[in-house]
């Protein structure tokens, strides 16, 4: 079935390799497509704020060659001549360069447009030389047309050699052109913009709101992923930080409508089958073709190579060699259907290269330092919860950009003003509010230096287990939970956060209570599993029911909470033992049917389990059906360190079968290993 191209949002259009060669038509097919051509060029709309006159008059030009054309297959039957045939081949290569060149204009960024008018208005000329040069040569008499039509071609020949002499530049864009140059070369100065300068230039450029704000944003950073030199990608960063500083100047602070409502995740849609990992089952971000021709999501399959694999998880088959090729077409139908779902799709190339040419670039450092400080000024004068929600919705977006806006935000004062909107006061009268302001100190957080930060600023640690604890809503008190995970990356901060009985009670609540769609439990389960790394902790875990709720949770979250109740077991003593006595059935499940690294913690959690509850655990795993085969199958393909704990589990059954069932507890449990670490999760901004 065709799919409509309406279907599909805007995007940027590059030229395609048939717009660049003849075609190979019939005469009377080529003429056809030439009309239709032409006639698709006239019905676009002529640029409207930059190179107006210049498009204007391109588009007229091939109105008047569809007449011609028209004319042409209305009329003719002869066979036309070798040059004819030439001349309209290459007028055919022409009007798809011009099609291309308006369209790219058109759904390009607009301050990118203005800096580059000179350039687009030498493309435009050149094409207007082509086609001079085209119809001067074209052998008019032997096509018969009628006067009318004569006239036609004779006025578009005038009218193309009137262009000739030299491109033409609208006065009004270039100097438009050079006040954005200016306005770039005192930013590099640290100077702060003309506010009605700035305003003069947006109104000029048609961008009027913070829509058409955003909007531009997307253009210009989607203009950067299309560039490869330095110059052209220093400019670009450069226009970035000057656009989202106009924003906040010029139209204030706002949460759009369509933001109100929480951007959905992943996980809470049905997506198509074609776009999910055959090995995680989850959406894939940065698909990747293997030698058997199946795609899998990059992360995944490498995952799968280094554990010593070499045949391919779907079909079985030997890999001929392990090259992982990126499956870019599949990587964009993703990207355009998560656009239109209203779901993040981002991966960690997908801004690495603009996040490091701003790092290098004088204006943009400045524009985002001075947006930050606006914003936090802003902040601190505010007067009713709406306006302070539009400022701090701004904040957490700007700090989800990268390392120097976060920096920026957090040297300009933010977090102190951020934490009073994090109290259930707030929450009841404007949940929104206190989500935006959860969300923006754990992006915040993501930068080593801000832990510090949050941890010393009074009332930022109890504000934000209060959100978790009581947040109005599972968003809020998800983003709480992801910020203590991220806090607790700090050694010092996980041992006094694991001393925290509130902190410890609310990460178990969230991930026994949570809702199934979304993150939020698997949130809570990261967190603990940090926290579990601290002996200190463990206790207060089991106390807290950690135990119970993981094996509650164990169906949805199998490689979060297998690896929890590894690390609980191995340090919480003869209490986490005995609450583990109901874990060993759903285990051996995991050991089934789990992935390489749920199994590889469910066979360490076993082997614990067996050496230091005693006979009646190693018989209760014994009770279960095909047990031996599962363990010998994860012998043969499981992970290095799975395929180790999987033999001293063996052996441990092995004995209590030959009666040494007492021996069990003395099998040298000091050899297990640190839990691995493969489950822990990356926080992302969000």
């Amino acid at each position: 079935m065709a799919i409509s191209p309406q279907a599909f949002p805007p995007r940027k259009r590059q030229p395609s390799a048939g717009a660049f060669i003849s075609p190979k038509l019939s005469d009377q097919t080529l003429l056809r497509s030439l009309h239709h051509l032409s006639q698709e060029i006239s019905s676009l709309e002529p640029l409207q704020f930059l190179l107006r006159r210049t498009s204007l008059s391109v588009i007229r030009r091939s109105t008047l060659l569809s007449i011609f054309f028209e004319d042409i297959i209305r009329s003719s039957t002869a066979v036309f001549s070798h040059s004819v045939i030439l001349c309209f081949q290459e007028l055919y290569i022409l009007l798809q360069r011009i099609q291309t060149l308006l369209e790219d204009s058109s759904n390009g960024s607009r301050m990118w447009l203005l800096l580059q008018t000179e350039s687009l208005a030498n493309s435009f000329h050149e094409l207007t030389l082509d086609l001079s040069t085209l119809l001067d040569i074209l052998p008019v008499k032997e096509l018969r047309l009628n006067d009318d039509v004569e006239e036609v071609v004779s006025l578009l020949r005038t009218q193309c050699s009137r262009s000739t002499t030299k491109s033409f530049v609208d006065p009004r864009d270039d100097g438009l052109r050079l006040e954005v140059c200016s306005i770039l070369d005192r930013l590099r100065s640290e100077i702060v913009p003309d506010r009605s300068k700035l305003s003069d230039i947006f109104t000029q450029l048609g961008i009027r709101d913070a829509s058409d704000c955003r909007e531009e944003l997307k253009s210009l950073q989607e203009e950067f992923q299309n560039q490869t030199e330095e110059k052209s990608k220093s400019q670009l960063v450069a226009l970035v930080g000057l656009v989202r500083y106009g924003k906040c100047v010029l139209f204030g602070a706002s949460t759009p409508a369509s933001d109100l409502i929480r951007l959905k995740s992943a996980s809470e849609l049905s997506f198509p089958a074609d776009f999910r990992c055959p090995i995680s089952l989850e959406l894939m971000r940065d698909p990747v073709t293997v030698a058997t021709g199946q795609t899998y999501d990059r992360e995944s399959i490498k995952l799968w190579i280094e554990a010593g694999h070499n045949t391919c998880p779907k079909t079985g088959q030997t890999l001929g060699h392990t090259e992982l090729i990126p499956n870019r077409a599949l990587k964009n139908l993703i990207a355009m259907w998560c656009r239109q779902q209203k779901i993040p799709f981002e991966t960690a190339e997908t801004n690495k290269g603009l996040v490091n040419a701003i790092k290098k670039n004088k204006a943009a450092l400045e524009a985002t330092r001075m947006t930050a400080s606006f914003l936090v000024n802003k902040l601190s004068v505010s007067q009713s919860m709406e306006a302070a929600n539009g400022v701090v919705y701004e904040l957490r977006s700007l700090a989800k950009t990268d390392a120097d806006c976060r920096a920026c935000i957090a040297e300009a004062g933010a977090i102190p003003l951020l934490v009073r909107y994090l109290g259930a006061d707030v929450g009841g009268a404007r949940p929104n509010l206190q989500v935006n302001a959860v969300t923006t100190i754990l992006n915040l957080s993501l930068l080593e230096a801000n832990k510090t930060r949050i941890m010393e600023t009074d009332g930022a640690l109890n504000g934000i287990i209060e959100v978790l604890r009581s947040g109005a809503t599972w968003e809020a008190k998800g983003n709480a939970a992801a910020t203590i995970f991220s806090l607790s990356g700090v050694h010092g901060y996980r041992k006094r956060l694991g001393r925290k009985t509130r902190v410890i009670n609310g990460l178990v609540e969230l991930a026994r209570d949570g809702p199934e769609h979304g993150c939020f439990k698997k949130d809570a389960m990261v967190a603990i599993l940090n926290l579990a790394g601290e002996r200190e902790a463990v206790a207060r875990l089991v106390e807290g029911g950690v135990v119970e709720t993981t094996l509650q949770v164990m169906e949805g979250l199998p490689e979060e909470a297998v690896t929890v109740l590894e690390i609980v077991v191995r340090s919480g003593g003869l209490v986490a033992i005995a609450a583990a006595y109901g874990a060993i059935r759903k285990l051996a499940s995991v050991l089934r049917e789990g992935s390489d690294r749920a199994r590889e913690s469910a066979a360490a959690t076993l082997v614990t389990i067996c050496r230091k509850g005693g006979s009646e655990m190693v018989a209760e795993l014994a009770s279960m059906p095909e047990i031996e085969r599962v363990i010998w199958e994860l012998m043969g393909v499981g992970t290095v360190r799975a395929r180790r704990k999987a033999a001293s589990l063996l052996r441990i059954l092995r004995r209590w079968a030959a009666g040494l069932g007492s021996e069990v507890a003395e099998v040298g449990y000091s050899t297990v290993n640190h839990v691995s670490t493969s489950t822990t999760a990356t926080i992302v901004a969000i």
